[in-house]
């Protein structure tokens, strides 16, 4: 096998590959809880609270730094992802459905924490400068075509294999083993096509203190940047207003018009976010990339924090207007996926920019433990809020959180030059 291949091979793949069971596991989970009864402020706790291995990675983080090497590590983690969502397949019809599948989910989202902080140690040690800021716009729209594949084409299925069985239950159970086969399929085709990078390597350990010293080392290191305070701000508070959105968004299109939402069946939903959404996704994703790599972070900062915020006003549009066109709703889906697309690249890139150095794997590892600590608190609570709201003023209220994305994007300093060709 070479050592390398080219990254159009991989990449996308593998960033699906990423993104499939964690919004299986943090999204798909809401549709599927919410067609079986689950109330929404259960919903979002239960839900957001599968974030937290996420959340606390960083704490072995370093023995994927250190033991094997990062290709074996992704590889081994999408095999053991396979039978996670085979179980949630098989608990699914049992009489205590909801406590089996947390189980299973939650077991998924740590083997898949473990799969994350692999793939982005591979990323950083894979590609030169360059093509990681050129790359950073095609890894963000694959990771978003899971979602959208995840909460569009997968709902979908659920909705015609209802259906097609008349029974939910096992149209979610066959849904949950497609996903398991498609986990499989993408280990096999990756265990061909990865590359070995020669930087690749275990790192040398004598011991269990050498182990636990090297993880201090890491600690101090990221702690210890310049800007460390706003750079944690910007990582939690960045996506302060869709940590709330984007538990209830799909939420409200699905609930009853009598309870405030739009009335959509599965199918409805799914088309409009795994057709509609996708196409969005990817052209903001990919110009995302794009501009970023001619003319830097820095440069296009404020162009993206703008255009990751405005457009959730759709929302209060659609809650306000209560629309009854696919075509009305999916040309607002469309367009917060377009502005999410384009302004999420600058996120990811800015954690790019804090990892490099000596231990790259472990400091992305520690930021996105951060950004899903900012997604996971202002989850949790998100349904009691849209509860005690309303749709109509919690769309609202997410308006008024976006002035906290300005306000921490205003603290961050980057280096002009980082991300330019």
């Amino acid at each position: 096998m070479p050592k390398n291949t080219n990254a159009w091979l991989w990449i996308p793949t593998l960033y699906f590959a990423s993104g499939l069971p964690y919004h299986a596991i943090t999204s798909i989970s809401d549709i599927m809880y919410k067609d079986m009864g689950i109330s929404n402020t259960d919903i979002a706790l239960y839900t957001s609270f599968l974030l937290i291995p996420w959340t606390i990675k960083p704490l072995w983080s370093p023995f994927v730094e250190i033991f094997g090497t990062r290709r074996n590590w992704t590889l081994y983690a999408q095999v053991v992802l396979a039978l996670c969502f085979a179980i949630v397949a098989l608990a699914i019809p049992s009489s205590s459905f909801l406590l089996f599948t947390l189980g299973a989910f939650m077991l998924g989202a740590f083997v898949s924490a473990t799969h994350d902080i692999a793939l982005d140690g591979f990323y950083i040690l894979g590609l030169t400068q360059e093509k990681q800021s050129f790359f950073s716009g095609i890894r963000n729209t694959f990771y978003r075509v899971a979602t959208v594949f995840s909460s569009g084409i997968l709902v979908m299925l659920a909705n015609w294999l209802g259906k097609y069985f008349g029974d939910d239950t096992a149209a979610w159970s066959a849904t949950f083993a497609t996903t398991a086969i498609i986990m499989a399929v993408l280990f096999i085709y990756h265990r061909q096509v990865l590359p070995k990078p020669e930087k690749d390597t275990s790192l040398t350990v004598n011991g269990i203190s050498e182990v636990f010293k090297s993880f201090g080392e890491i600690i101090r290191t990221y702690f210890s940047r310049p800007g460390i305070a706003a750079s944690i701000l910007f990582l939690l508070l960045f996506r302060f207003p869709e940590a709330q959105l984007g538990k209830i968004g799909k939420l409200f299109l699905m609930d009853s018009v009598a309870a405030g939402g739009l009335g959509l069946d599965k199918g409805d939903i799914g088309f409009i976010n795994g057709v509609i959404g996708i196409i969005g996704l990817i052209a903001g994703g990919i110009a995302g990339g794009i501009c970023i790599s001619r003319q830097g972070l820095k440069f296009w900062l404020w162009p993206m924090v703008i255009a990751i915020s405005i457009p959730d006003a759709v929302y209060v549009y659609m809650s306000m207007a209560m629309p009854d066109s696919l075509t009305i709703i999916g040309s607002c889906v469309f367009i917060e996926q377009l502005g999410y697309g384009f302004g999420f690249t600058a996120y990811t890139l800015y954690m790019i920019y804090m990892a490099h150095g000596k231990y790259p794997t472990a400091h992305f590892a520690i930021s996105t433990a951060f950004m899903s600590l900012g997604m996971m608190l202002p989850g949790m609570i998100s349904g009691k809020i849209q509860e005690w709201l309303g749709y109509e003023n919690f769309f609202i209220w997410v308006m008024i959180c976006t002035a906290i994305t300005f306000l921490v994007s205003a603290l961050i300093k980057i280096d002009p030059k980082f991300g330019r060709k």
